[in-house]
């Protein structure tokens, strides 16, 4: 679809205004004086400076090539002008101003003799916005430029280099997921990065430090040979950690859009009490949790990054509340704790296409569906920490989530093989809860030696999954294999009961022992136990006394246990090199059995696991690393489960209880270049995983059949590449950056169908390059470009290859017309090529816009008209694509919709006296 070219000019002309009105709201500011600087000849001269000096204000310009000067936004009445050259003799100015005069002053031409210069010297302090410290990265926020009074989220999305925010909150740096976060190095509501970025203003942080956590043991011990993840750490201001803010927020829209929100905060120098409370329709989160998928949408990738859609598919409702304090429990230890509730009402309708080929024929399923939900999610999280006398330390972390869903689905089927064809509807009630407990414990020994240590980690969990289904379908079947067309009826309807209870234990002790100067060795044991047991009952729906169909019910229990001693050596000569190289003996057992049967399914295995890391530091800004490690990964219910799941009659599931443990390898190295003083980085990653006993689907479907049967066999020769870049620079000047990210990535997988071993080689290619301009306080801009390349070679049951292409283009602007008013605008721009037409035949221009006019005093309320979606074409564009074995899945779900809406935000706040 060719891209609209009046909606690209009408964005473009919105910010040109925007950029415009910005800058003169700039230049009205106070009086414009110019003039001239000759030298004794009468000719310009280039390159003078000017300083200008007032009770209230200091500026500064240089003359250009005809030694004219120009300073804006002078306000005082005495002014005092310094005009300075090197070679030349120093000349002074006094002028006085006038307010009822708004217009420019013309100062008489000043002439610079020649003359000798001496320079005395000079002292300047400059903020260096990024400092890099290892493992840390540290953000200045008093180094960059962003409009006063935004929230943390808007800061990291227009304003710090390297972070990217999606619309629906999740943030990355240098292209991983942001993980966790804490407020002056305590977690805020549970290290729920959402509630933070959407809650904490910008003006209130002092610093953001980005970091490498290898987790708590490893931080601990001093031997860091695990993948890390990336925290942020939020420091505030001295005089912002004992104050009390908040906000709050209403609006109504058209549509029936609503929105409000609270928020309340009082922070007191380690005692911190937060109460937030948020309700709408407008796919607003305050946490990402609530539903499957996080914050409600699907998995986030930087493939959306500069996507103005909404992301989240279906109409969603949100209701959340939350808690959180952290308090000095006397004078050694800390306590944190919150409590979050979030119920998300959704009701998604859409159509999918699933191809299914195999040698000869194709299954092939069309539908249109409907699915309501109502999720709702209870969680808690506390945190003790105690340090003490004789600075043991002790961490004990609980936690509960107790989770409800009510699910009702409903699809209109057309099901196609051949001569086969199926026509029906399919639809499910459930009803699911899920509680999950987690308590984990670590203790470390202090010695007098700071680098011998003894560390002890426990983790307890228990987890339960209660689901009531209600399973009804019904098809018409027409076989045109004959002469004579037959014509069939197939009736189905089952009411689920499901019971599983997983119980877990992992135990682990590690001791590190200094040997020689720089060297440190380290003898650990792990063990690990999780258990499951399993009840299912399958009868037709009435009376409680009618028989349950034995066939499709089971007791089962299933026992994973593994015991894993280990040795590592670490070597460290110096603050530049760092090497470790380890090895591990892994005993491990699976075992199961169905209740009242003497069969027994058990397997042994013993993993040797070696582990190695390595490390240089060429410079303080230059480091390379490379990390080997190995892990298990278990087979999950649905897979080991030894039953014949026909719930859905047309896709039969069948556990596999001989399923082995899969061994995942993972070989990694890095290159991060950093130059703090040009605020540049680069960084190269690849990575090569490859894994035994690979847990693949095995799918078998006859010709004269649409009803397939997926099982579950491991197999080896599955692997993955992974390669990704990220890097920024300042270009011009500090008021414009450049960012590309980019990826390309392999995957060998591998699946049967029927009996068959099949390769599918997909290939992932993305490109992200983002653009960003901020002009001080007044206006900032963002464009960006995106390009994904989905690829995918299938074997069997014969070759062909799908190559799907999606590209976006997006620019987005805000900026001051005035003291109070502010105008934003952005569009994006998505396309879609290589995809099945019916479903994906779209090419959606999102544009948004909105105004905003502070006031009250020190402009504590907003108010805001905004328009979501100016041309309504963001509720049909919902897309997924999975290419996987000899499946093409696409299908297309509707989004939220064009809406006006007008909010009012009060922000409080109250400095302690």
């Amino acid at each position: 679809m060719r891209v609209p070219v009046r909606h690209l000019i009408l964005v473009i002309s919105l910010l040109f205004l925007v950029g415009l009105a910005s800058q003169g709201q700039a230049q009205v500011r106070g009086k414009v004086i110019t003039g001239t600087v000759i030298d004794s000849l009468g000719i310009g001269l280039k390159g003078v400076n000017v300083y200008l000096q007032t009770d209230q204000d200091t500026l500064y310009t240089v003359t250009n090539a005809q030694g004219i000067y120009r300073l804006r936004g002078v306000v005082g009445s005495e002014v005092k002008l310094i005009y300075s050259m090197l070679g030349k003799e120093r000349q002074t100015a006094f002028v006085s101003l006038y307010e009822h005069d708004p217009s420019p002053l013309v100062l008489s031409p000043v002439v610079l003799v020649a003359g000798v210069s001496f320079i005395d010297p000079v002292q300047v302090l400059r903020t260096v916005p990024i400092v890099h410290k290892g493992d840390t990265t540290v953000f200045n926020m008093s180094g960059f430029s962003y409009m006063k009074q935004s929230l943390l989220e808007d800061v990291l999305r227009s304003s710090l280099p390297g972070f990217n925010v999606l619309r629906d909150g999740t943030t990355f740096y240098n292209g991983q997921v942001i993980t966790s976060v804490q407020v002056d190095g305590r977690k805020f509501f549970g290290g729920d990065v959402l509630t933070a970025t959407r809650n904490l203003p910008a003006d209130y942080i002092k610093q953001i430090e980005v970091i490498d956590h290898y987790g708590d043991v490893a931080e601990i011990k001093g031997i860091k040979n695990t993948t890390p993840e990336k925290v942020i750490n939020i420091i505030l201001h001295e005089d912002r950690k004992k104050i009390m803010f908040g906000q709050a927020t209403a609006g109504g829209g058209t549509n029936d859009r609503y929105l409000g929100s609270v928020g309340l905060n009082k922070f007191d120098r380690g005692q911190e009490v937060s109460i937030i409370a948020s309700a709408n329709n407008t796919n607003t989160s305050l946490f990402t949790f609530g539903s499957p998928d996080g914050a409600g949408g699907r998995s986030a990738s930087l493939s959306d990054i500069g996507d103005y859609a909404d992301q989240a598919d279906g109409l969603n409702t949100v209701n959340s509340f939350g808690v959180n304090f952290s308090d000095n429990v006397g004078q050694r230890s800390t306590l944190t704790g919150s409590y979050s509730y979030s119920q998300r009402k959704n009701e998604t309708k859409g159509n999918s296409l699933l191809r299914s080929t195999y040698d000869g024929y194709q299954i092939t399923k069309a539908d249109d569906f409907t699915s309501v939900s109502d999720d709702r999610t209870h969680k808690f999280d506390f945190e003790l920490n105690s340090r003490f006398k004789n600075k043991d330390l002790l961490k004990i972390t609980p936690s509960m989530t107790l989770s409800r869903s009510v699910r009702d689905n409903k699809r209109n089927i057309l099901l196609n093989n051949f001569r086969l064809r199926n026509d029906g509807w399919y639809q499910d009630s459930s009803t699911i809860e899920r509680p999950t407990y987690q308590l984990n414990a670590l203790y470390s020994k202090h010695f007098q030696d700071p680098r011998r240590k003894l560390v002890g980690d426990i983790q307890v969990g228990y987890k339960r999954h209660d689901k009531v289904e209600n399973v009804s379908e019904q098809y018409v079947i027409y076989d045109t294999t004959g002469t004579a067309p037959m014509i069939s009826r197939f009736d189905q309807e089952q009411l689920v009961n499901q019971y599983d209870a997983t119980k877990s234990i992992r135990g682990a002790i590690s001791y590190v022992e200094p040997f020689f100067d720089h060297s440190l060795l380290e003898i650990s044991y792990e063990y690990d136990l999780t258990n499951i047991e399993m009840s299912r009952r399958v009868r037709m729906p009435g009376e409680a006394n009618i028989p349950i169909i034995d066939s499709l019910g089971l007791n089962y229990e299933y026992l994973f246990a593994s015991n894993r001693t280990g040795l590592l050596y670490q070597y460290e000569p110096n603050k530049r090199f760092r090497a470790n190289l380890g090895f591990g003996v892994q005993p491990l057992r699976l075992s199961g059995a169905v209740a009242n049967d003497t069969l027994q399914y058990r397997y042994d295995n013993i993993n040797l696991i070696p582990s190695a890391m390595m490390r240089y530091r060429f410079t303080d800004e230059f480091d390379w690393q490379f990390t080997y490690n190995g892990r298990n990964s278990q087979p999950n219910f649905l897979q080991i489960a030894p039953i014949r799941d026909n719930t859905n009659s047309r896709l039969v599931i069948v556990g596999n209880p001989l399923l082995r443990a899969e061994f995942v390898n993972r070989l990694s190295t890095i290159l991060r270049k950093s130059i703090a003083s040009k605020g540049q980085y680069l960084e190269l990653n690849f990575a090569y995983n490859f894994t035994s006993n690979k847990i693949v689907t095995s799918k078998t479907a006859s010709s004269d059949e649409t009803v397939q049967e997926v099982s579950f066999v491991n197999t080896d020769g599955y692997y993955e590449l992974k390669s990704y870049y990220t890097f920024n620079t300042p270009i011009f000047n500090d008021k414009f950056n450049l960012e590309t990210t980019g990826n390309l990535d392999y995957f060998n997988n591998i699946v049967f169908v029927n009996a068959e071993r099949s390769l599918t080689r997909q290939y992932l290619f993305a490109q992200n390059l983002q653009l960003r301009y901020s002009w001080d306080e007044y206006f900032e801009s963002v464009f960006n470009a995106n390009y994904l390349l989905n690829q995918a070679n299938f074997e069997l049951p014969r070759r062909q290859k799908i190559a799907a292409h999606s590209a976006l283009f997006s620019l987005g602007g805000r900026g001051y017309l005035s003291n109070r008013f502010m105008l934003g605008a952005e569009m994006s721009q998505k396309l879609f090529r290589g995809y099945v037409q019916d479903i994906t035949d779209v090419s959606p221009t999102i544009i948004n816009t909105y105004v905003e006019f502070s006031f009250w005093k020190n402009k504590m309320a907003l108010l805001r008209l905004e328009c979501f979606d100016l041309l309504d074409q963001n509720k049909n564009v919902g897309v997924v694509t999975e290419y996987v074995g000899n499946d093409i899945f696409e299908s297309r779900n509707n989004r939220l919709g064009r809406y006006f809406m007008l909010t009012l935000n009060m922000r409080l706040q109250r400095m302690p006296k």
